[in-house]
């Protein structure tokens, strides 16, 4: 298979170009094929990559994989204006130590998802060039190449300056100036040929494949992918509600493991083919599995395993993996103690002294009236002789007993439940 077909069945190629670009990738193997050099810039606008991002990553990774060198472009200098792309309003300034802490975590994102032992990938910084720029020698040499009117063309200013209460400040209208001039540099200096971004990224692309041709007189490629979009159609960003982090002190493995696991049918087989590394037959095989037995989700939890393996590794997917079945499992005694709080933080709490536990425990009945799980003892009874009580997911029967010392979890924790979906944890204290 050619990586064109690759890219196409995958959905991965929105725009580009020339199609030219399509056959030069298919030759970018053979030894007798020109060499080939892409890059993706991602900006230090937060202080983690986002699962929007990691589509753009995994892109630089099959673009190596099929002999192309590839460049991940940290935002270093294009950070501290901002893109405008996407945005209905002008970000705010951030302040400079707050840029240097994003850029060094995003950099060392960006070196972990990256195959950098190879010596066919690397990671830069566009502040090296872009800070010490002068200005007057950039309006003179990048600036006199393109008209005000063709930069207002471009839809991330257009849909700006549509709207008299939003605008555009000077700032990130010359945002795309300063990504056009970043391609020329890897082009002068790595002999960068390609570009490549979501669809947003389309005119600031251009700017940089219509800049190296005025120069330097040859031609430059812009390839972009589709958004990554939620089932209501929003993109993942940033910004909006509800974001899936790269970094697991903001969005953990098992954070991200649910997530994924949830997703709707309509959106998880384009998942599997923008975010992950599986063949075309194993997505087909997934895609079947939907239509025939949906009850199952085995595509979602395939997706979730590979999407935490390749962010958080082997292991933590599988601890992400192993609490998710274990909140419906007696195995939920297994779980440390960190991924026991972090899985039931939701769960209505309540704090019980651990005097109350005296010699003979705890009464259940108590424990269901304590928590709210019902209205009364009598109710309490009803339900353990219907045998909808648990306790750590234990069915319980009539009388139901005590929760014991040796019954509670990490020294303090019990779990009670009534019914299937109602939760509640007593911590002794």
């Amino acid at each position: 298979m050619n990586l064109s077909h690759d890219l196409k069945y995958r959905g991965l190629i929105y725009q580009v170009t020339s199609t030219y670009l399509l056959d030069m990738l298919d030759e970018s193997g053979s030894p007798s094929s020109r060499e080939l050099t892409c890059y993706a810039g991602f900006d230090p606008t937060a202080a983690s990559l986002h699962l929007g991002n990691l589509m753009q990553i995994q892109l630089l990774r099959r673009l190596q994989l099929a002999g192309i060198r590839v460049i991940a472009l940290a935002g270093g200098g294009t950070g501290l204006i901002g893109d405008p792309s996407g945005k209905a309003s002008e970000r705010p300034m951030m302040s400079l130590d707050a840029h240097r802490a994003n850029l060094e975590r995003i950099t060392l994102q960006l070196g972990n998802l990256l195959d950098l032992s190879r010596g066919t990938a690397t990671v830069l910084d566009n502040s090296e060039w872009l800070v010490p720029l002068k200005l007057v020698d950039f309006l003179r040499d990048i600036g006199k190449h393109f008209t005000v009117s063709q930069m207002t063309a471009k839809e991330s200013v257009k849909s700006r300056l549509g709207r008299p209460d939003r605008g555009m400040s000077f700032t990130e209208f010359a945002y795309m100036l300063l990504q056009a001039y970043d391609f020329l540099h890897l082009f002068d200096n790595y002999n960068c040929r390609l570009q490549t971004g979501a669809s947003d990224q389309w005119g600031n692309i251009t700017m940089g494949v219509e800049l190296i041709g005025r120069v330097r007189k040859t031609t430059a490629y812009g390839l972009t992918t589709p958004l990554l979009l939620r089932a209501d159609g929003s993109k993942f960003g940033k910004t909006e509600d509800g974001t899936i982090w790269l970094d697991p002190a903001l969005t953990s493995p098992y954070q991200m493991y649910q997530y994924l696991v949830r997703v709707e049918d309509a959106e998880v087989v384009s998942y599997l083919k923008l975010l992950t590394f599986l063949t075309h037959e194993d997505i087909d095989t997934l895609e079947e599995a939907i239509k025939s037995r949906p009850e199952k989700r085995e595509a979602q939890t395939v997706l979730a395993r590979e999407i935490c393996t390749i962010v958080h590794g082997e292991d933590q997917a599988h601890r992400a993996e192993f609490a998710s079945s274990a909140i419906f499992s007696e195995n939920v005694r297994a779980l440390d103690e960190h991924t026991f709080t972090e899985v039931f933080a939701d769960t209505p709490h309540t704090t019980v002294s651990r005097a109350a536990l005296g010699g003979n425990g705890y009464d259940i009945v108590d424990a269901l009236v304590i928590t709210g799980l019902v209205p009364s003892k009598g109710r309490a009874r009803a339900n353990l002789e219907q045998g909808g009580v648990y306790l750590n997911n234990k069915r319980l029967g009539t009388p139901g007993g005590s929760i014991t010392e040796n019954d509670l979890i990490h020294g303090k924790f019990a779990l009670v439940r009534r019914g299937k979906k109602d939760y509640h944890i007593l911590e002794f204290l």
